[in-house]
């Protein structure tokens, strides 16, 4: 009884970072719109954020594994939130001194942290308690993940996306206090949540430090990459994985844009019920619409698109214990390539509406891949773990294509690339329909 308190306990505060990092992930989408205006980047410059922050997941999962089996993986988990902190930090100079570069370096060092996290928790929590709810249980985690990707649209739209951005040449005209206030103004909507950030990383760290986590894994393990990559099924996972993250991601980054481009503004502020919506959000955060930004209205709408995630994660736990966990993934990847097919076919509230339901069918594909990947590699867990965070580096290269092919032929074409990363994901979960539960 003692040993499942101790698993239900750990499983708990394992489940914090998994918000973690879902708000955080989803955060950095904020910035891409407001970045691109801020230095006048084209669509796939501006994606270079996201390059950036999922390109330290490739540079960094192998050697993280490694950290893990020399320093322990409790250890690791306060090395990846202290690393968080400082990439956190490194905003306020970013934003001060207006510097693209130095954002980039402090979205590395941010994942960077993450990378770490992830390499540690996605294992731990698959076993943390019998293999055959596994699944079961990294959706439940993966569901608290989502429900931080769900307040992060909010808050990016509220507080990063709000105000208007000057053009170069209008701020060129400005001088004295004026230009003063301005830039500080411009800082200050990136500094503070950043900052907010750092110190409730801080804060989860230093519980860390005191929290007492069973020792689930062999940290000693003898498996090594090579092994793991002659395991066939695990290499497919892996690139379900690079393909799941790449497709959730582009989507994810561009869907304010996506909409500026549908002239979606006069159609929702026409409508009743989603002036209503937008603004009930906005009151949650103690904000106003009032003479915002259009970017900032369209933002909340984002977060459709996230809390979808979260809610099927919920769902996802469930059909995951009664279903092959395989022949769900197969069924909602079908269904996330009919709803794009649906966007970029219509337009209007139509199209917007089925691209936001797309979330809700990503919702199991990450802790569904990660475990049917996983699954009887015995020793090989770690290096196995390794090397599917490491495909999240998807997250950088997809989302590049994507906006490359938008700035060429725009966004109901380019979306369509997308759905070839479904597919792919349709078909892992075909080969993998005949696995029982893990």
């Amino acid at each position: 009884m003692s040993q499942q308190k101790s698993y239900r306990s750990s499983f708990i505060l394992l489940t914090t970072l998994f918000f973690l990092w879902g708000f955080i992930t989803v955060l950095v989408d904020s910035l891409v719109p407001r970045l691109r205006e801020l230095f006048t980047l084209s669509y796939a410059q501006a994606i270079l954020v996201q390059f950036a922050f999922f390109g330290a997941y490739f540079v960094l999962s192998i050697p993280a594994s490694y950290i893990l089996s020399k320093i322990g993986y409790k250890r690791g988990i306060i090395l990846g939130l202290l690393t968080m902190a400082l990439g956190c930090l490194l905003f306020y100079p970013a934003a001060s001194y207006r510097v693209f570069g130095v954002f980039l370096v402090a979205y590395f060092i941010l994942a960077g942290g993450m990378t770490i996290l992830q390499v540690a928790a996605n294992p731990f929590v698959a076993v943390l308690g019998s293999e055959d709810g596994a699944s079961s249980r990294l959706n439940l985690s993966q569901a608290f993940n989502s429900l931080g990707t769900a307040i992060a649209p909010a808050v990016g739209a509220l507080f990063i996306l709000s105000d208007k951005i000057k053009s170069s040449e209008e701020i060129a005209a400005l001088s004295g206090d004026t230009l003063d206030t301005y830039l500080a103004s411009e800082a200050s909507a990136v500094q503070t949540p950043f900052l907010g950030l750092a110190v409730f990383i801080v804060a989860i760290s230093v519980v860390f430090v005191f929290a007492k986590l069973p020792k689930m894994i062999n940290e000693d393990s003898t498996g090594t990459y090579k092994e793991a990559f002659k395991n066939k099924n695990l290499i497919l996972g892996v690139l379900g994985i690079f393909f799941y993250v790449g497709a959730e991601v582009s989507i994810g980054s561009f869907l304010v844009n996506y909409f500026q481009d549908m002239n979606m503004v006069p159609i929702i502020t026409e409508s009743e019920t989603l002036m209503n919506i937008a603004n009930t959000v906005a009151n949650v955060f103690f904000k106003s619409l009032d003479g915002a930004d259009d970017k900032a209205l369209l933002g909340i709408f984002v977060i459709f698109y996230w809390s979808g995630a979260m809610v099927g994660r919920f769902v996802g736990s469930y059909l995951t214990k009664i279903m092959k966990p395989g022949k769900v993934l197969g069924i909602f990847a079908a269904i996330a390539i009919a709803l794009i097919i649906v966007s970029i076919s219509t337009t209007g509230l139509l199209s917007m509406w089925s691209i936001l339901a797309v979330g809700l069918f990503n919702s199991i594909m990450f802790p569904t891949i990660f475990t049917l990947a996983i699954d009887g590699i015995g020793e090989l867990k770690p290096k196995g773990s390794g090397l599917l965070c490491m495909a999240i580096v998807g997250g950088a290269i997809i989302p590049l294509i994507c906006g490359t092919l938008i700035d060429n032929i725009g966004f109901k074409l380019a979306f369509l690339f997308i759905t070839v990363c479904y597919g792919y994901i349709l078909w892992y979960g075909y080969k993998n329909s005949k696995k029982i539960a893990i």
